[in-house]
């Protein structure tokens, strides 16, 4: 199929577009200097010239902290320019695969969230994320998908277990918060997932993220329990960070919806991230 992918740079959007060639598709990748989607005008007439059967929408505000300070200008690109993408691919009779976040949730369970349960954003970056499945699904009601994922990293942009690894090389004690819980999401397993979401066109909510759970501190200390770093590192709690965006203390995902893929544990996930190269 033709398949169109927005924020094609980004870490994300980088691992989708090289998932879509290898799976035989024909992809126009568009990183955000080729295409701000929140330009609606720009978008229409990338979609139209594309002439996709699938878009996948992988460019979004990722400043968690950022967005408390702007929260409208991260509400208006997860937001709006998400529903000028969704628009577009209405237009053009293609499916809409849109990524939201984990974020949408409070975190105040103890048991995993899955589709039908109920969001409550408590920080900007959350908020935003939710008008995005709004306008998405208002814009093309009929032939969309909006994939929620969570702690995602990857080889080809800064994350937690790249930043980890070498702060590791800098520091011989580090103190990591123990009393935040999800699910660890390597791009190069939910790439391949959100393109078969746009194959099988699975509609509706999906949420998609790395299988298990566990704390940042148990991602750190698997990672460097698995490259033989040496590190003394601590149990720490994120109140003591004093970061300007709160974070949701459990937003472990599962689904309910038949069909949707399954990920493989995270602990593979952040064996494979390691396999790539990536060590700092």
């Amino acid at each position: 199929m033709r398949l169109l992918v927005t924020g094609a740079a980004g870490m994300l959007g980088q691992d989708v577009a090289a998932a879509a060639e290898r799976a035989g598709h024909s992809v126009t990748p568009l990183p955000r200097r080729a295409l701000d989607i929140a330009d609606p005008a720009a978008v229409a007439a990338a979609v139209a010239a594309a002439r996709p059967d699938a878009v996948i929408n992988c460019a979004a505000w990722t400043d968690v902290d950022g967005a408390e300070a702007h929260e409208e200008e991260a509400t208006a690109i997860n937001g709006a320019a998400a529903g000028n993408v969704a628009a577009a691919a209405a237009r053009a009779g293609a499916f809409v695969v849109h990524v939201s976040s984990d974020y949408v949730f409070p975190g105040t369970g103890q048991t995993p969230y899955t589709e039908s349960s109920a969001t409550d954003a408590i920080g900007a970056y959350g908020r935003s994320k939710l008008a995005g499945e709004h306008a998405v699904a208002a814009a093309a009601p009929h032939d969309h998908a909006i994939v929620r994922t969570a702690w995602v990293f990857g080889p080809h942009g800064r994350n937690f277990v790249a930043t980890m690894l070498r702060l590791a090389e800098e520091r011989d004690a580090l103190s990591v918060v123990d009393d935040q819980v999800g699910c660890p999401t390597f791009t190069g397993h939910l790439a391949p997932a959100l393109v078969a979401v746009a194959e099988q066109r699975l509609d509706g909510l999906r949420h998609v993220a790395g299988g298990g759970e566990c704390s940042w501190y148990d991602l750190a200390a698997a990672a460097f329990a698995a490259t033989g770093r040496e590190v003394e590192l601590a149990r720490g709690r994120t109140a003591d960070l004093g970061r300007p965006a709160p974070r949701p203390a459990y937003s472990v995902l599962r689904s309910e919806r038949a069909g949707t893929p399954v990920l493989p544990p995270w602990r593979e996930g952040l064996h494979a991230y390691l396999e790539s190269g990536v060590t700092a």
